[in-house]
This record gives C-alpha cells, structure tokens and sequence, in this order.
C-alpha cells in the first residue's frame, strides 16, 4: 500500500484543495492513506494564518487528509528550498512513499528538466554572476534569464507560484536521496493570488475574511463547520491592529546588532529592517521602508516573522528534529502505528516535547510563542490566552 504525502498550509482549506487530495488518491489507489506536512500559525508568504494550525488541520482531516503534521516554524518561514526541504524530509521520516503536489504545469516531464539543471553547479554560478553584474535584478529574474538561454521557453514555467514548489520538491527529493515518487496535479480554478471564478484561490478566500464576509458556501462544507465554529468562539483571526502593534513592539524591543543574524538580511536589509522598526507606525510602511527592487514583499514579511519570533538564520541548516500531529483519523492513527521504532521523535502530546533534546525544545518552543504571538489577533479576549499550544491535543476524529 502507498503512502501519499502531500505539503500544504491549508489557509485555508478550499476546494481545491480537496479536489488535490481526491486526484492524488485516484492516482495511487483509492485506499492509500494521505499524511500532510502543514505550516504552523505562520506561512511561508510571511504572515499570520488565518486561523489557528489546529483548526486548519481539523479541516484537513474532515475533508480527506488522514494524517496532520506541523512543518515546524523555522522552515515554514523559509525561502521555498527550505520550506520544501524540511516538508520533504518529514514526509519521508513519516513513511511516505509518494509527494503530490499542484502545479500549473500539469506535467513533470518539463519540470524534471527543469530541476536537473537547477541542481547544476554551473547554472548556479551563472545565476549568482548575473545577480553580481546587476545589482537591482532579483533573484527570481536573474534564474528565469538563465534558465531561457538554456532551454528557451520552458523558464517561463518558472513564472507560476506552485511550479516554483514543485522544482523545489524535486531538487529536495534529490538532494536527500529521498525514496519519494513525484506526483503532479495540474491546478484548476481561481489563478494563485487571483479572483473570480467558481472555485476561489486561498488568497481571494482571505482577502474576504479580512473584509468580514462569509466564505462557508465557497469551501467544502466541513471544513466551513469547523471554520464557522472558530468565528463563533472568537477564534478567527481578525484583529490585525493588535496583531501588528504586538509585531512592532517585538521588533523595536531587539537589540540592533540582532537583526543582521536573521535569514535573508544580507545585502543590508537587516540594518534597514532596524531602522524602519523604530522609525514607521504600521507594518505596512515598515515594509515599504525595507523594499527594494532586488527582493520580492514575501521576504521581507518572512524576516519580519522570524525577527519577532525569534528565528535566527542557522536555525534551517539542519532538518525538522520531531514531527507534531495537529489532527488524525483512524487510518492516520494507523499510520502512526506503522512509524514505531522510527528515528525521528513523533509528538502526540505537547507535554512530550519536554523530553525532546535541546536544540529540539527550542524549536518547539518558538512553535508555541508564535502561537501565543497569533492569538493577539483574536477577537475574543480569552482566545488570546497564552500557553495554549503546550496545552493542546491532536484533534483525533
């Protein structure tokens, strides 16, 4: 029997997203059990999710998931290699056999093509001397040009969100000599980032989240439960003038020499991010404060997170040392059976991380501080209680 293991951050779960579990399924075998690695209460576009890891997580399992798992913070905050490097290496640690993943491409023949000359040393120079030779060209823009010289129009393939994952998972399969089978899914309905259409993207699903609309009839109707409970309790994630206040605070609270040991504060961003902490008012002109033409909004959200987190660059160089289980059914309950005697320590009680070693602690703990971090953003005042991740148990259906 196949295992199917799928990355995701479910924020929040939509149609599509059952329609990827339902296809991956049909693809492998209609009995296989799908165990998802899922970001925490903060994901990889840098921002605060929409609502809670656990009630995303329970939406997975109601609508198809078996088995969910936390991708632990720093990696969830990383550049897509890392995210996809610590997603993939949990899912092999997990007993998957296979990786799904949408992509716009619909085809992995182009896409393998693609990785294998990403993982070339020498296209790795050229980028990095086209990024050398002009200094405002992103890095986004400087691989997509050598990639053209090499094979002509298939580098546009790299101007689509869930294809850049998609090489991002192969080359990780790879680089770890993981045993996991590549499976695609070609995406259908609403444009990553777009709007309009009958299926929504997560990011139109937000966007009226924020504005205080309902969203129940637009995704499946168990996860619309689930969600609709959390809104009733309070529990959404809404509040996003207290949220943001609690950033700041954070961030004009560390020491300045801090800011240049985050991830991805090379090139001076880490100093700039200094100074616009302490001079801006909102986290809106912070960031533009920060921006420039070289690196894309996403980065500077993400290193805005990991400064108020606690995230310091090394903290990715190694692997996810545990796995959290945010929410099973009986076949994941199954399924976390089979994974006895395995190397990687699997979480199914918070109290458990306590015995976990030190660097392992650690990396739980900044988990349950950016829970307590995201709480600030709910409208209920006892929602915003902290020490609730240390006290919270995998939601078993």
């Amino acid at each position: 029997m196949s295992v199917i293991g799928i990355v995701a951050e479910y924020n929040p779960f939509h149609l599509g997203h059952q329609y990827h579990i339902r296809r991956s399924r049909e693809l492998v075998g209609d009995n296989s059990p799908v165990v998802c690695v899922m970001s925490g209460d903060f994901v990889q576009r840098g921002e605060a999710a929409c609502f809670s890891k656990f009630a995303r997580a329970e939406a997975a399992c109601r609508c198809g998931a078996d088995l969910v798992v936390e991708l632990p913070l720093p990696w969830s905050l990383s550049s897509a290699e890392g995210f996809a490097r610590g997603a993939v290496y949990l899912l092999d640690a997990l007993g998957c056999d296979a990786i799904s993943f949408g992509s716009e491409a619909g085809d992995l023949g182009d896409l393998h093509k693609l990785a294998d000359l990403l993982s070339l040393s020498e296209i790795t120079d050229q980028i990095k001397s086209a990024l050398n030779a002009q200094p405002n060209l992103s890095y986004a823009t400087a691989r997509q040009q050598v990639l053209r010289a090499h094979c002509g129009d298939k580098a546009n393939l790299l101007e689509s969100p869930n294809n850049i994952l998609a090489l991002e998972y192969l080359k990780a399969i790879r680089r770890l000599d993981s045993k996991l089978r590549p499976l695609t899914v070609p995406r259908i309905g609403c444009a990553h980032d777009a709007t309009g259409g009958d299926w929504k993207s997560a990011s139109e699903l937000r966007g009226l989240l924020r504005e205080g609309k309902l969203i129940h009839d637009m995704i499946p109707a168990d996860a619309a439960a689930v969600f609709e409970r959390e809104t009733l309790l309070g529990r959404e994630i809404s509040r996003f003038d207290l949220l943001e206040s609690a950033i700041i605070s954070r961030l004009r609270m560390l020491r300045d020499e801090y800011f240049d040991q985050l991830p991805d504060a090379g090139d001076g961003l880490g100093r700039r991010l200094c100074q616009a902490a302490h001079e801006e008012a909102d986290l809106d002109s912070v960031m533009t404060a920060v921006k420039s033409k070289r690196y894309a909004m996403s980065r500077v959200r993400r290193m805005i997170c990991c400064a108020a987190l606690g995230i310091d660059a090394d903290m990715t160089a190694g692997m996810p040392p545990y796995a959290r289980v945010l929410a099973a059914n009986e076949r994941g309950r199954e399924q976390l059976h089979r994974l006895r005697g395995r190397t990687i320590p699997v979480i199914t009680k918070p109290a458990a991380a306590r015995e976990l070693d030190e660097n392992a602690r650690r990396i739980f703990s900044l988990g349950s501080e950016a829970h307590d971090l995201l709480v600030m953003g709910c409208p209920s005042v006892s929602a915003r209680r902290g020490g609730l991740d240390w006290t919270t148990s995998p939601k078993i259906l």
